[in-house]
């Protein structure tokens, strides 16, 4: 498949209102990474200035009162630096992530998920052209950031060879992988980066703590039968004739055909892979069958933080993508040595730089936010403040969901901001009795709604790019208020299914509840 990327990006608009607001506020912001840094310089501050004071609040686990200690001791400085390399190495969402992302790296490169993709769209019929797309952009989330290179030109462009307005495409396709954040069929490389902030965070209050990787997933399964048919009616009944009045399609537009052909020979690899995918989770489903069965706890459980099925799902996702992707890539030809594997591989982690460096000073900061004791005492002062409100449990989740809206038009990365509010609203809400991981939920709920319509997202230049292929005049405020139909309705409709799982106590995923201490597990 051809694919077009922008040679240069497109030419700065000014955008008045709210969204320029936003826009020359983020702008201001510094890098997350030095975000990170500062943040690290005002705890081991701010230790030193509270370490004087004394405290009244009592801590839940502990029972002893609560102390905050001061990391700029001389004692405390030589722990940090002797703990400094092992904060890193032992961050929770560092290995899990590099591991996942290395057998979907695997998958990629060879090929497998973009053929897989053509065959979809290939075969799709015009009346369903809106929900397929949608669906396929929930999906290819497993390609990580690839994915908005691939899928939204073509989007538009089937949109456009249809008869369909081409910004209405493109922006289905864009609500697609954003909802894709927090309703899914299947798991991606941002879960163990969330899963591990939430369990660090936890861990303030509850050292022993542990969060399951795949704690939301049974919502954001159930949150699909909700956003695919809402972003479909959007995008029929709001969208498109919005597109047809405001953006109508250049006279003189130029774009390529798409080339959605699968040859022969990727034809036949795709099914085998397929196959050999199906027989290996026939094969795990079939070792997890006996109740001694190796897989299973001491108990017999499955869904049980010491069950070795469990302790392994980010090895198993590692196993299943590898496996397909070296079936497909031998067979189709595109690996025909072991260095062509291995650059699979390398080509991936190359997306995974920034969020390497930016973990190294993220660890720092949550070793001295908790070894300090800044994190336990915000926590139970919040809590006391939550308990003077009487506030419902219902009404704190819900103002959760609101305020990361608000932030998430400055910080639209999912990974630094849960890594901000992590350690400050989970054992906030433990203190009340609200689980980790509803709060989780709660935090992606939000994180997806609102991506798509602030113009600080980081391939909003190049969508941009896409939409002025067919309207030239495309600019921040078009692509914006094509898209804040998407975030209202993704707002409402995963708020609507977080209230529901609630409501009727379906458990958000594995060994997840809704209250702390567990009653569930």
């Amino acid at each position: 498949m051809t694919k077009e990327l922008p040679k240069s990006p497109p030419p700065k608009q000014e955008v008045g209102g709210i969204l320029g607001w936003i826009e020359r506020m983020g702008n201001r912001i510094p890098d997350i990474t030095m975000l990170f840094i500062c943040a690290f310089v005002i705890t081991c501050i701010l230790s030193a200035i509270l370490s004087q004071m004394h405290f009244d609040y009592i801590h839940p686990s502990t029972h002893e009162p609560i102390a905050v200690n001061n990391m700029l001791d001389p004692a405390a400085l030589v722990t940090l630096l002797t703990k400094m390399v092992t904060n890193y190495t032992g961050f929770p969402p560092l290995g899990m992530v590099i591991v996942a992302t290395l057998g979907i790296g695997i998958a990629d490169g060879s090929g497998y998920i973009n053929t897989g993709i053509r065959k979809i769209l290939a075969v799709t019929p015009k009346r369903l052209i809106t929900p397929i797309i949608i669906i396929v952009s929930m999906l290819s989330h497993i390609a990580a950031d690839s994915a908005y290179m691939l899928i939204i030109p073509i989007a538009g462009y089937m949109f456009y060879a249809t008869g369909k307005h081409p910004l209405a495409g493109i922006g289905a396709s864009f609500a697609g992988m954003a909802g894709a954040f927090a309703a899914n069929y299947t798991p991606a490389a941002i879960d163990p980066i969330i899963q591990g902030f939430t369990q660090t965070a936890a861990q303030i209050i509850d050292p022993s703590y542990e969060v399951n990787v795949l704690c939301n997933y049974f919502f954001a399964f159930g949150a699909t039968f909700l956003v695919i048919p809402s972003c479909w009616w959007v995008t029929e009944k709001v969208v498109e004739p919005w597109c047809r009045k405001a953006c109508p399609v250049d006279a003189d537009i130029d774009v390529p055909a798409q080339d959605l052909s699968v040859t022969p020979r990727e034809n036949r690899a795709f099914y085998i892979a397929s196959a050999f995918l199906v027989l290996l989770l026939v094969g795990l489903v079939l070792a997890l069958l006996p109740e001694d069965s190796i897989l299973r706890d001491p108990a017999g459980n499955i869904a049980s933080f010491k069950a070795p099925v469990m302790q392994s799902i980010v090895a198993i996702i590692f196993l299943l993508a590898a496996a397909v992707g070296v079936v497909y890539g031998i067979i189709s030809g595109n690996f025909r040595s072991s260095k062509d594997f291995t650059h699979s591989m390398e080509e991936i982690t190359k997306t995974l730089i920034q969020l390497i460096v930016f973990y190294f000073f993220a660890a720092q900061f949550m070793y001295v936010f908790g070894a300090s004791g800044i994190g336990a005492l915000i926590a139970i002062a919040g809590a006391e403040f939550l308990k003077s409100l009487a506030l419902p449990p219902q009404v704190t989740i819900f103002g959760i969901i609101l305020f990361v809206g608000m932030l998430n038009l400055i910080i639209t990365s999912a990974s630094a901001k849960w890594a901000i509010l992590a350690p400050i609203f989970v054992p906030m809400l433990m203190a009340v009795g609200i689980a980790p991981e509803l709060t989780q939920a709660a935090f992606r709920v939000s994180d997806s709604a609102v991506n798509v319509c602030t113009p600080m997202f980081a391939f909003y230049p190049l969508i941009i790019v896409y939409c002025q292929k067919y309207y030239k005049a495309t600019g921040v405020g078009t692509l914006s208020s094509l898209m804040l139909p998407y975030t209202a309705t993704l707002l409402v409709t995963l708020t609507i299914m977080l209230y529901l799982f609630w409501w009727l106590n379906i458990p958000l995923g594995f060994q997840a509840d809704y209250v702390y201490p567990r009653v569930m597990f």
